[in-house]
């Protein structure tokens, strides 16, 4: 059977179903969210004269809810204008309009007996075949749809969404006693394909698969912070990026997810999992119950582990409950991975650690390592799935298994039972087996350790990826030390950057050059694309920083002009060059996606000419492309300034888009030519596909453009007259209308005395210019300097 989803129904309002509706409309779907309706008017409306009969206060929890949840940041949405496809109403009134939707996703308050109370309304609204899933956290499926008719179970199970739902990828799909394959199968495919996500089936067991490892993980460091005698900031540190965890770490983490949320699911699983091993590991420690009384739940009610007081951020001390300034924490461990870029090889280190540090990650990780490998196969039968929630669902760079085989599995087995545990049997029969990993590589495929078969399986899913990690040496064609040139077969090569922050310096530029060159004599076409955290953060500004300082404005010149050639050639060249960014894709990254045949972004794409950040323009063709773009645009009897402004402010005021979507609204991206590619695992697979269709089609290299439209001392004029008065009202700085003056010399084609048709070099050597003699600027380098050492932008 085809099934097609054009509408879905949500029900339930709250922070996690706003999301879920706004992640739907994102995607495109028209969206129905439905709320309770108020028992009793609010004092404003009581005082216009309202009933509890209006409209307008039937629907006032869903409207407030969804308004909120629009307002609040980072925002659940795409872009604004996506907000359009989501209808709101109440449960009383408007359930009948169910009847219309393909899938009905209940997002009530976690109680049983409510959640039965809303599938019984739903089955006499629903039309036969319907999906109807419930987003629970904890509730198992199986008694939610006791009493329901054949075809309600047939089309029911749990869908978990995680919160926000528009940025953590984990979609768990938990099936009740009778959903159907064909359900199950359906809405795997569509969580990857559509809704971005990883898609992992688990088993109706208390709290699944993500929550169930990751509050044992938070549960167990808050028995062992106590037991070291460590504070949370230590905890943190520990905790973060240098293991390829989010920023936020532990502490931080739960502050921002609610300490009540936690306590609940914790509470859960301690109820209903007496038979686990690590069962009264999940009892709350004192400070935990001691902070619930006192409401410190994090950051809905002001404070929880740590608490801003001003400017400062303060510490909870777990011993005396009492706030303190926060303590800078560091470790000789740490220190020895500084130099280790990649997050999977530190852990051999961090275990062998001789200090407080290295205990704690041998106590931590033999703990987990232990509890992942006993939960085989209560709530998965596949260990791939442990992993893919975790990083998924927790934002962990690296699952339990992938950091247990980095450590070495027999290594694993050694630090656990130093700590008086011991693996699951199976780990110790995969052994014996003679399989010495859970994983391994085979022709750019993951495999997985199969527990009944004993052998290594083909981890689902992938055909539709392409995995760089799997394929960087393999396939490689190519490399320097900033690049590397993999082969991804009929005839396109990929270029992944390797430079720190994926930064845009000289062995980069070589490596785009000799990537066009290959593709040029002995391929098809090339795909411009990374998998690390960001695409790019732009050029490399400490490269342009030392020479400015140096004042050697001659290499500096050659520096811009290799790069500008670049972008150029990235434009012109015999084969189609497709680049795909996402994450942060700033200044040097922009202007590539600015110059490609075709971009195939994330949809997770942060955008954005930053230059001026920098105290400098865009100077790698950014100003040059954008003027050209507004020229584009220009139509007979249109207020071309106008329509060249809104480029210039762009530019001048360093907007960054927070979507690929919003991307296309400041013109970074262009409707008819970019696409926008949902789940990020999915986009190289897809660049290469649309670089193999142009090159099949028959690529023809592009003329170089002699007709882009500068308007001259009209546009200047303009430009220079905004920029004064925004001086006078003190928006911006001295030096700030330096550099857009800079800029708008640049973009309005210099001073010519009339709108004159120019050449895209005439514009790049004007841009060159700007460049150059802001280097020569004081306050620039200062703002450099300042972006070097504190990593965010200087106001002077």
């Amino acid at each position: 059977m085809k099934r097609t989803i054009k509408k879905v129904a949500v029900i339930g309002s709250g922070i996690m179903g706003s999301g879920i509706a706004c992640h739907f409309a994102n995607i495109g779907v028209e969206v129905l969210l439905l709320d309770i309706v108020p028992r009793e008017l609010t004092e404003a409306e009581a005082k216009k004269g309202l009933t509890l009969d209006s409209k307008i206060v039937r629907n006032r929890l869903v409207n407030e809810h969804l308004s909120n949840s629009l307002k609040s940041k980072p925002s659940p949405i795409y872009n604004q204008k996506f907000a359009s496809r989501i209808t709101t109403g109440n449960t009383t009134d408007d359930m009948a309009k169910i009847a219309a939707v393909d899938w009905i996703i209940e997002v009530v308050v976690e109680r049983l007996d409510i959640k039965k109370m809303v599938f019984e309304q739903i089955e006499k609204f629903r039309k036969p075949g319907t999906l109807v899933t419930s987003n629970t956290s904890g509730i198992p499926i199986h008694f939610m749809s006791e009493g329901r008719s054949e075809d309600f179970q047939k089309h029911f199970c749990g869908t978990h969404f995680f919160n926000p739902a528009r940025y953590l990828k984990l979609f768990e799909i938990i099936p009740g006693p009778q959903t159907s394959s064909e359900v199950l199968d359906f809405l795997t495919d569509y969580g990857s394909k559509f809704l971005g996500k990883t898609s992992v089936v688990a088993k109706d067991t208390p709290a699944f698969i993500g929550n169930r490892i990751g509050i044992y993980g938070i549960q167990s460091l808050f028995h062992l912070v106590k037991e070291m005698g460590l504070t949370i900031e230590e905890v943190d540190k520990l905790t973060g990026p240098v293991i390829g965890r989010p920023k936020s770490a532990t502490f931080r983490t739960v502050d921002v997810v609610g300490l009540d949320t936690l306590v609940h699911v914790a509470n859960g699983i301690y109820e209903n999992c007496p038979n686990d091993e690590q069962h009264e590991l999940f009892k709350l420690p004192d400070f935990v119950n001691k902070m619930m009384e006192n409401k410190w739940l994090g950051s809905k009610t002001g404070q929880g582990f740590y608490k801003k007081e001003g400017k400062e951020i303060l510490s909870l001390d777990l011993d005396t409950l009492e706030y303190r300034a926060a303590k800078k924490a560091s470790f000789a461990t740490l220190e020895l991975t500084k130099t280790i870029d990649k997050t999977i090889d530190r852990f051999k280190v961090l275990v062998k650690g001789k200090d407080k540090a290295g205990e704690f990650y041998r106590k931590s990780f033999a703990g987990m390592f232990a509890y992942v490998s006993n939960r085989i196969p209560e709530i998965s039968d596949e260990l791939y799935k442990i992993d893919d929630a975790m990083k998924a669902g927790f934002g962990w760079e690296n699952g339990p298994f992938e950091i247990w085989d980095a450590i070495g599995v027999e290594k694993g087995i050694e630090i656990m039972k130093a700590e008086g545990l011991e693996p699951a049997a199976w780990v110790t029969d995969m052994l014996a087996s003679g399989s010495s990993s859970f994983y391994t590589i085979k022709e750019g495929a993951t495999y997985f350790y199969n527990i009944p078969t004993k052998s290594q399986t083909k981890v689902p899913g992938q055909d539709a990826f392409i995995i760089l990690n799997n394929i960087r040496e393999s396939k490689k064609v190519w490399s320097n030390s900033g690049a590397i040139i993999q082969d991804l077969g009929d005839g396109i090569l990929n270029l992944e950057f390797q430079s720190k922050m994926n930064t845009i310096g000289g062995d980069v530029l070589v490596a785009i050059n000799k990537a066009i060159d290959l593709s040029e004599k002995e391929y098809q076409g090339l795909v411009i694309g990374n998998q690390a955290a960001n695409f790019s953060v732009g050029a490399n500004i400490g490269m342009i920083f030392m020479m400015a300082v140096e004042q050697e404005y001659d290499e500096l010149n050659m520096a811009i002009k290799m790069f500008q050639d670049t972008m150029m050639r990235v434009r012109y060249s015999g084969i189609p060059v497709v680049v795909a960014p996402h994450g942060m894709t700033f200044g040097g990254g922009c202007e590539m996606s600015l110059h490609a045949d075709k971009v195939v972004a994330a949809a997770e794409t942060y955008m954005g000419l930053v230059e001026f950040g920098v105290g400098v323009i865009p100077g790698g063709g950014g100003s040059k492309e954008m003027a050209l773009r507004a020229s584009d645009l220009f139509h007979k009897n249109d207020v071309e300034l106008n329509v060249l402004q809104e480029y210039f402010m762009t530019v001048a005021m360093a907007k960054v888009s927070t979507s690929a979507y919003e991307a296309f609204d400041s013109g970074l991206l262009q409707h008819g030519k970019d696409i926008v590619v949902v789940n990020k695992d999915r986009q190289i697979a897809e660049a290469k596909k649309h670089a193999l269709i142009m090159a099949e089609a028959g690529y023809t290299q592009p003329i170089r453009r002699n007709d882009v439209k500068v308007l001259g001392k009209q546009a200047l004029g303009m430009f220079l007259v905004g920029t004064d008065q925004m001086q006078a009202g003190k928006y911006i700085s001295e030096h700030d209308r330096k550099i857009a003056n800079k800029l708008a010399y640049v973009m309005a084609g210099g001073d010519l005395s009339e709108p004159t048709l120019v050449t895209e070099q005439y514009i790049l050597d004007l841009e060159r210019e700007a460049f150059l003699s802001l280097c020569t600027e004081r306050k620039t380098l200062e703002r450099i300097q300042f972006m070097l050492t504190k990593g965010k932008p200087l106001r002077n």
